[in-house]
């Protein structure tokens, strides 16, 4: 088990550096991705299967594993504070998920400096700094591997990498499929989670467990300061470091937040939540939705900044629901839920009772949503 944090290198553009970098080089000589490039590997006769286009591919300067994935680490809770759990203050935002063991949170400060956590339990959550993205994977489909941090950018999204040998994949993040090397095609299951406040969480989930500091503190100063500045991700800030995005769609400002939903085949195409366009229907709001089939809710909570999306029922019963100043009340039962789809207070209160997430649905910075979703209905 690696619990050591630290190690930080941050983006900025640089020269190409080791095999993947050696891997980008060659794409872009090309031209493109086609099957006839150079592997992944150093084996200059490997098959490249690559499906990226070039002009949007580039190196973040820091080379494989130059931002450290996180593997397993140490969690502590999050009450009260102590030097473990000190390093995010309340306004910073955490990534929360439900686990075998119960709710734990990963701040972004974690993930400024990891990308990648790598959990036992076979999950990966990832979170790219550059383009707002907070997403959690499966890594059954791939045996396990652990998915390490490869230095690439793909339309300034990270690229992950599976650690299987001798021949690794790359997987832009907000594809979620592996898109160069032998494992092109694959899918990872995508598992729900839920982005807010520190404070709102602990409002939430006040017995929950955080990534713990284990490493003495010497780095302390790491994750409690943004690397990329405090104002990289203001909403009119169309600068994603210099590294390549098709900026075409300014419906929204490029690094406002949004919940997004990828097209599922069966509806008008890919569909957007602005994080300012719910916050002006009111502090909470509910907003209907069709997607999959399914009869879903997204719920927007200003004070937590936070938006999730969940099936509209409780437990089998089809339910609407109501935005109050407590929460989110169900037709059927009357029970007040939390925008994370954990009940609060009511008849079920006490219960393990949880509204079913959609996996799908992630948040991330709508110029790069539009970037990797082109055509995206904007709702509401």
């Amino acid at each position: 088990m690696d619990t050591t944090l630290g190690g930080h290198a941050s983006r900025s553009p640089g020269p190409l550096r080791g095999s993947l970098g050696f891997v980008l080089a060659a794409l872009v000589a090309a031209g493109g991705c086609s099957d006839d490039s150079l592997g992944i590997g150093t084996a200059p006769d490997d098959d490249l299967q690559c499906s990226l286009d070039s002009r949007y591919l580039a190196d973040g300067g820091v080379g494989r594993d130059g931002i450290p994935a996180l593997t397993d680490p140490t969690f502590v809770p999050v009450e009260p504070i102590v030097p473990e759990n000190a390093y995010a203050k309340g306004d910073d935002r955490v990534i929360g998920l439900r686990l075998a063991s119960g709710w734990v949170a990963i701040p972004h400060n974690i993930m400024w400096v990891h990308e990648i956590v790598n959990l036992s339990d076979g999950l990966a959550v990832t979170y790219c700094p550059l383009t707002g993205s907070a997403m959690a994977f499966s890594r059954s489909s791939i045996g396990g591997a652990e998915l390490g941090v490869s230095g690439l950018l793909y339309q300034a999204n990270l690229i992950m990498y599976d650690r299987n040998q001798p021949n690794e994949s790359l997987w832009p993040q907000m594809y979620g499929e592996a898109r160069c090397g032998p494992r092109s095609g694959t899918r990872l299951e995508r598992l729900p989670v839920v982005e807010m406040t520190l404070d709102a969480w602990k409002e939430l989930h006040p017995d929950s467990r955080m990534v713990a500091l284990t490493s003495g503190f010497s780095n302390w100063a790491q994750y409690a300061r943004d690397p990329y500045g405090s104002h990289y991700d203001d909403p009119d800030n169309a600068d994603f470091l210099g590294y390549p995005i098709p900026l075409d769609d300014d419906r929204r400002l490029p690094k406002e937040r949004v919940l997004g939903f990828p097209d599922d085949g069966s509806g008008p195409g890919p569909v957007a939540f602005p994080f300012g366009a719910m916050d002006d229907v009111g502090p909470k709001a509910v907003f209907p939705i069709e997607y999959g089939g399914r009869d879903v809710v997204v719920f927007w909570d200003r004070m937590a900044q936070s938006a999730a999306a969940f099936e509209a029922a409780v437990g089998v019963d089809p339910a609407s629901f109501a935005a109050t100043d407590e929460g989110f009340v169900d037709s059927e039962t009357g029970s007040v839920w939390g925008v994370d789809g954990s009940v609060q207070s009511g008849p079920l209160e006490g219960t393990t009772r949880r509204l079913r997430p959609i996996a799908e649905v992630y948040v991330a910075f709508w110029g790069a949503w539009a970037a990797f979703h082109p055509g995206t209905v904007i709702v509401p």
